[in-house]
């Protein structure tokens, strides 16, 4: 099987392609940076391009190139994703619209471009990571809010418009231990005794999703800690 990873060079993606690789597929990776072995070497052998979510062109590309070396795409998993904490009147204007762009822009402009490839797969599959935040608002995280919310319209309407023919599934996760919330400021990152999902169960879920048969899709997928306070 051969899986298009967004954001695959760390966090849930980099989860994402270590099982994908552990079960015998192949990970084409796209990220901002190459990812990375264990060993810390640069790129891991692992096919990969380097671009920017935001840069609709650069991101179309990525998927066009890669695609084509790999002679085909077999599913998509959107799982990059960034965050700008803040009261909306406090984020730069160029900080908010970033993270519409990456994560809901980013997002339909990689799944419209892998669809040709996937149309021709024998059980093409996409799965976008939206958040439990895209289900419930949060002060302070109206750019993540608004942006995850849009995955979720996107992805249930992508549903119904490739039912037969794609599967779609739309990953809901939690709170995960990921560099996600480094950098922040205190206030916006897990407390000391927060529980969080392990990546690597996370990305089983969804190796679950891409392993179904023909016909039978796992639509949505939430997968949270049990203390999860965003959820339900």
């Amino acid at each position: 099987m051969k899986v298009l990873i967004t954001g695959g060079a760390s966090g849930l993606g980099a989860a994402v392609a270590r099982r994908i690789a552990a079960d015998g597929g192949r990970p084409l990776i796209i990220d901002r940076h190459p990812p990375k072995a264990e060993n810390g070497s640069a790129d891991g052998g692992v096919a990969h391009m380097q671009a920017d979510l935001a840069d609709r062109r650069c991101a179309e590309r990525a998927v066009h190139c890669l695609a084509r070396d790999a002679g085909g795409l077999d599913a998509v998993v959107t799982a990059a994703g960034i965050d700008s904490c803040g009261r909306l009147a406090d984020v730069p204007a160029e900080d908010w619209e970033r993270v519409i762009q990456v994560n809901l822009l980013g997002t339909a402009t990689v799944v419209r471009a892998a669809l040709p490839y996937l149309e021709h797969a024998p059980n093409g599959r996409i799965v976008t990571c939206a958040s439990t935040l895209g289900l419930r608002a949060l002060s302070d995280a109206t750019a993540y809010c608004a942006s995850k919310f849009g995955v979720v319209g996107f992805t249930r309407a992508l549903a119904a418009e490739l039912a037969g023919h794609i599967g779609v599934t739309m990953l809901v996760p939690g709170g995960m231990d990921t560099a996600f919330f480094d950098g922040r400021d205190e206030k916006y990152r897990p407390g000391p005794g927060a529980q969080l999902n392990a990546p690597g169960d996370v990305a089983a879920a969804v190796a679950f999703a891409l392993a179904q048969p023909r016909g039978c899709e796992v639509r949505e997928l939430v997968v949270c800690p049990s203390s999860e306070p965003s959820w339900p």
